[in-house]
């Protein structure tokens, strides 16, 4: 079946001398890895450059469902990055968030509204001359909603707990060490009350977007099988002093 459908770019591996083993979260189908020829001649209509992280394309391409690895018809830039590429800040948050969503979103079949929120996010991010040192926690947070975990905070009062395991705030800690204690769950909520456009408004030292960030991904890590230690949150931890 022919399929021609917007795509983001999660993750590229070399393989051999002249091919890539590309993984892709497509509009139309979910998630699917292809295999691609990079020919040496620079007139060629594949490069090398258009599977950086989080790139997003246009691709057509004969689906074959018994097929692992889908070879293209046609590939090209659907949305070239003015500033992702050349800000080394929004360049390692896109690293981390590629090797995130990698991982998040392994299996995810066709989901429009998946796709679509994380293509806008990159695209504000890409765009945006505000600051954006809360961008990641907010994508990250956010997007439990479209995977099926989103905390619930219809209960929430302050002085609350924050099971980890169940996504529900408590009044007593559970018994269990997965929970984040009431000075740090309230900042879920603050968490869920920004966006993009607001989230400049609220100030975090690095210290504490870093604890934000090790326990969103302990969220992930308990609610998705085999979610494991991410190597760029290192380079992650130094941005925003």
């Amino acid at each position: 079946m022919l399929i021609k459908s917007r795509a983001i770019v999660l993750h590229s591996l070399k393989f051999g001398d002249s091919q890539l083993i590309v993984d892709l979260l497509t509009a139309q189908v979910g998630r699917v890895s292809f295999i691609c020829r990079l020919p040496s001649s620079r007139k060629s209509r594949i490069k090398k450059p258009f599977f950086q992280p989080l790139s997003i394309l246009n691709i057509e391409f004969d689906h074959r469902q018994n097929l692992k690895l889908q070879k293209f018809k046609n590939v090209a830039v659907a949305e070239p990055f003015a500033s992702i590429p050349f800000d080394s800040y929004k360049l390692s948050i896109s690293l981390f968030l590629a090797e995130f969503l990698a991982y998040a979103t392994r299996g995810e079949q066709q989901d429009i509204l998946l796709y679509n929120y994380i293509e806008n996010s990159m695209l504000w991010l890409d765009g945006t001359r505000r600051s954006f040192s809360n961008f990641h926690l907010v994508f990250t947070m956010r997007l439990s909603r479209f995977i099926g975990f989103y905390p619930n905070l219809e209960d929430y009062e302050e002085g609350d707990f924050f099971d980890l395991r169940s996504g529900i705030f408590c009044k007593m800690p559970p018994l269990h060490p997965d929970f984040i204690p009431p000075a740090e769950a309230s900042r879920i909520v603050l968490l869920m009350r920004m966006n993009y456009e607001s989230m400049h408004l609220f100030r975090m030292s690095r210290e504490e977007r870093n604890r934000c960030v090790e326990w969103i991904l302990t969220y992930y890590r308990l609610h998705i099988p085999n979610f494991p230690v991410l190597k760029s949150v290192a380079v992650l931890r130094e941005l925003f002093s």
